[in-house]
């Protein structure tokens, strides 16, 4: 059985799928979509602290699913905008699961990731597939993949 590593930039994900279609992303169908026949020997969603209880409620839901949750604490900025940034934390995870598993499963279309990906397919022979909303993911990031997965479709709710 292939053995998975299914990381998700829960923050991304939320995002681009709002902003392209309006909807939201549908954990249930990724975990049986990427799951299905594999073992997942990591699965983590990357996540801010902010406190709020909805927040918290669909924190839960994700650790029902299967997931680790991992949370940064929000950071507001002066400007308005928020922070919490994971990129650093995916990227150690990432390369710590790489030596364990036979996929690497990355959910986000950031292209800061273009570079983590193309040097887990050299360093460890495995195949990353990204999943993220094809007109907002990276087209670095979609080049470094051994394969992409448009969020579309049963992946959204």
């Amino acid at each position: 059985m292939e053995r998975i590593a299914l990381l998700v930039d829960v923050q991304n994900v939320y995002y681009t799928t709002r902003e392209a279609f309006g909807r939201h992303f549908d954990y249930h169908a990724c975990w049986t979509r990427f799951a299905a026949g594999r073992e997942v020997v990591v699965a983590n969603a990357y996540a801010v602290e902010r406190g709020d209880p909805r927040q918290q409620q669909f924190q839960a839901i994700l650790r029902r699913i299967g997931f680790t949750v991992k949370l940064k604490p929000f950071i507001q900025r002066s400007d308005g905008s928020a922070k919490g940034d994971w990129d650093v934390g995916i990227t150690l995870d990432a390369m710590e699961a790489a030596a364990e598993v036979d996929r690497l499963v990355l959910l986000s279309g950031d292209g800061d990731f273009d570079l983590l990906v193309s040097r887990i397919r050299e360093r460890y022979g495995i195949p990353v597939e990204v999943v993220g909303v094809e007109r907002l993911t990276a087209a670095s990031l979609m080049r470094a993949a051994s394969h992409f997965v448009p969020i579309e479709g049963d992946l959204l709710r």
